[in-house]
Formats: C-alpha cells, sequence, structure tokens
C-alpha cells in the first residue's frame, strides 16, 4: 500500500515514527518529578494536553497542516529540553505544563493532511496505517528506553527532544508548506462568528470514543502487570508486546478487502463487541497461555480499528470544521487516561478480585461503544458514515 501513498502521506508517516521513536520519556514524568511532586507533575500535564489538542486546531486557523506539524513537534522538542534541565519542582512543574501545552498541537493536525490528500476507502486503510506505524515505532522505542534508562532518566527526555526536533526538520523539509489554512477561505468557514458547538453527531462519536480509548487503555495499562502476577518472566510482557506490533499490521491487511467500503459506525459498533468478548476472555483465563492469545487476538483486531475512528470524523464533518471535530474526538483519550485507575479500583472493590478488573473494566466499555454510537444516522449523516 505504501507504494501508492501520496508523497505528503509517505512524508507524514516517516515524521510520526521518527518521533514515536523517542516518545518513550512521557511514561516517565512521575520518575522525574519524584514520589512527592508526581501526582501533581501528572495532573498539570494531563490539563495542559487536553488543552494543547484544542490549540492545535486552533493554530489550523492560521496556519497549514504540514507548517502547523512542525510548529507542534517543534515546540515540543524545545519544551523537552527545557525539562531536561530543571531542577527545582517549580523549574520541573512549569516545564512539564510546556511540554503539555506543545505535546499535541500536531495531532489536528497529522488527521487533517490526511484527510486532505486521501479520500473514500484509502483515507482510511492511511489512518490505520499510520496508527499501527506508530505501535510498531512505539515498541522499538521500549528498546531504546530499556537501554537509556540506566544512564537516568534525564537522558530519555534529551533523546526524546532530539526525536522530536529532528522530526520537525523533516516535516519542514518534506511536508508540503502551503495548503488550505481555515482563514483562507473554504465554504462553511465561520470568521470570527459566534462560538462553536459540536452539532449532536459529534457528541455521540465523542462519548463512544471515550469509552473505547478508556477499554483500550485499562488493558494496554494493566497487562504487564497481569503478566507478572501470574508468575511471567521479567523479559515476556516486552516480547508479548512487541509480538501484537507485529501481528496488527497483518490484521489490517488480512481484512482489507472484506472491510472495503463498509461502514465506519458498523465495523466500529462490531469490532468493539469482538474487543469486549475478548477482554471478558482474558478476566476468565486462568492460564497464562490463554490470557496472551486473548491479548493477541485483541491486539489484532484493534489494529483494524485504529484507522476508523478518523475514517469516521474525516468522512463526516464538513471540511472547514475538519480539525475542530478531530480535536473534540481527540479529547476522548485526555478523558479516559486519567479515569483509568479509578474505574479499575471501583470494578475490584465491587468484585473483590484485582486481577480481573482491568480486563472487566474493559469489557464493559467496549460493549458500551455499541449503544453510543448513532447506528441508524440522521438523514444529514447518513452519507458521510
Amino acid at each position: 500500500m505504501s507504494a501508492a501513498l501520496p508523497g505528503a502521506a509517505k512524508a507524514l508517516l516517516w515524521v510520526r515514527v521518527l518521533n514515536q521513536l523517542g516518545a518513550y520519556a512521557l511514561a516517565f514524568l512521575a520518575v522525574l518529578a519524584g514520589p512527592d511532586l508526581a501526582p501533581a507533575a501528572l495532573a498539570v500535564f494531563g490539563v495542559a494536553a487536553l488543552l494543547s489538542r484544542w490549540g492545535g486546531a486552533l493554530v489550523l486557523d492560521r496556519l497549514p497542516p504540514g507548517l502547523t506539524v512542525a510548529a507542534g513537534l517543534g515546540a515540543t522538542g524545545m519544551s523537552l529540553a527545557i525539562l531536561a534541565f530543571a531542577r527545582t519542582p517549580a523549574q520541573v512543574l512549569i516545564g512539564i505544563a510546556l511540554v503539555g501545552l506543545a505535546f499535541e498541537i500536531y495531532e489536528p493536525a497529522s488527521q487533517e493532511l490526511v484527510a486532505t490528500v486521501t479520500e473514500g476507502d484509502r483515507r482510511q486503510e492511511l489512518y490505520a496505517l499510520l496508527g499501527n506505524a506508530l505501535v510498531a515505532a512505539g515498541a522499538v522505542a521500549g528498546l531504546i528506553a530499556a537501554v537509556l534508562l540506566p544512564l537516568g532518566v534525564r537522558w530519555l527526555v534529551v533523546v526524546d527532544a532530539l526525536t522530536c526536533l529532528a522530526a520537525a526538520a523533516v516535516a519542514l523539509a518534506f511536508l508540503p508548506r502551503t495548503g488550505p489554512a481555515l482563514t483562507s477561505g473554504r465554504p462553511g468557514h465561520r470568521r470570527g462568528g459566534g462560538r462553536w458547538r459540536p452539532p449532536p453527531v459529534l457528541v455521540r462519536f465523542t462519548v463512544a470514543g471515550t469509552a473505547f480509548a478508556l477499554g483500550y487503555l485499562a488493558v494496554v495499562m494493566f497487562l504487564p502487570l497481569e503478566l507478572l502476577r501470574r508468575g511471567a518472566p521479567a523479559w515476556l510482557p516486552g516480547v508479548v508486546l512487541a509480538g501484537a506490533a507485529l501481528l496488527a499490521p497483518l490484521a489490517l491487511w488480512a481484512t482489507r478487502r472484506p472491510l472495503t467500503g463498509r461502514s465506519h459506525v458498523v465495523v466500529l459498533a462490531a469490532g468493539a463487541i469482538l474487543l469486549g468478548l475478548l477482554a471478558l476472555a482474558m478476566a476468565r483465563a486462568q492460564g497464562l497461555a490463554v490470557v496472551i492469545g486473548a491479548y493477541l487476538a485483541w491486539a489484532s483486531v484493534n489494529g483494524v480499528l485504529l484507522g476508523r475512528w478518523m475514517g469516521l470524523i474525516a468522512d463526516t464533518a464538513p471540511e472547514a470544521e475538519r480539525p475542530r471535530w478531530f480535536a473534540f474526538l481527540g479529547s476522548s483519550w485526555g478523558l479516559a487516561q486519567p479515569a483509568v485507575p479509578g474505574v479499575v479500583a471501583l470494578a475490584a472493590g465491587l468484585t473483590g478480585k484485582t486481577g480481573p478488573a482491568p480486563f472487566l473494566t474493559a469489557a464493559a466499555a467496549f460493549l458500551l461503544v455499541p449503544l453510543t454510537l448513532p447506528i441508524r444516522p440522521s438523514p444529514a449523516t447518513k452519507q458521510a458514515i
């Protein structure tokens, strides 16, 4: 598929993969901040990152997508460099806030760039390819982090800053520097008009996306811990995650023809049900091999669905409002991430079993997705979805 991609899409793929190779430092923010400062640091980052995604949509009012991607990555790299040299608690919190405010600027721009240069099934395939490439790059990033961590967590931040700046340079060199910003007069743009409000269909998509994100994060955040709790050797979780990263693009390739032309909503609803059933299998499994097998199947199904959420928005949103739709849907991940530990703890209290609680949480969240998606859309949106 990659040979047939537009040049801008290939460049974006390499930019995001290069950036992802260093995107492990944020997983160690709590380590960098220290046990006393960690809760405040994570809260600051979470709020700032949520704001930055909306900031990215607003930047697209003034800059074309390619320049916005480069600006966001450059700002993230410089913020990480500031954080690497922070020493006092106040400096660390300021550095983390700056990183958070820059962290998501490029996301709506990346999604808008894909929507601009592709359409139809090719668009959805590119979103899925991008998501799976980032998963695979993330697995490599974990290996890099394992090498650097003994040298100190600040080295992780330094290398993360360097990969961000390198990705920004590649974006500036190879992504198109011109293109339609929202202020360029695209049909339907509201020039300084009234406050933008998400339409009801977008609200429903975002509620469904939040449930999906909650289920996804509950599995991903707790799977390594559960494998170790069941007696897995210390090296096994990394191997399982790497195997899942390899299976996801293979599953996407295998289902490309059967799912071509299928409604995004129908595929997402059916896929979420399957993910929920596999999460239940992980919760009920007694042996380690069954948990691993169910997880690998879960990761394969998830690989097929990765591009569908962005494809859904790209095909449904009015062109002039797409960046805001992307940002609004993307906030579902910002809402789900801090909620996961509390919801899992609640599930553990209700069931009296700590081990299966993350998977039971995931199963319930995934099975909520079809109930919140508009399976029978209104005439205004039926054509697109």
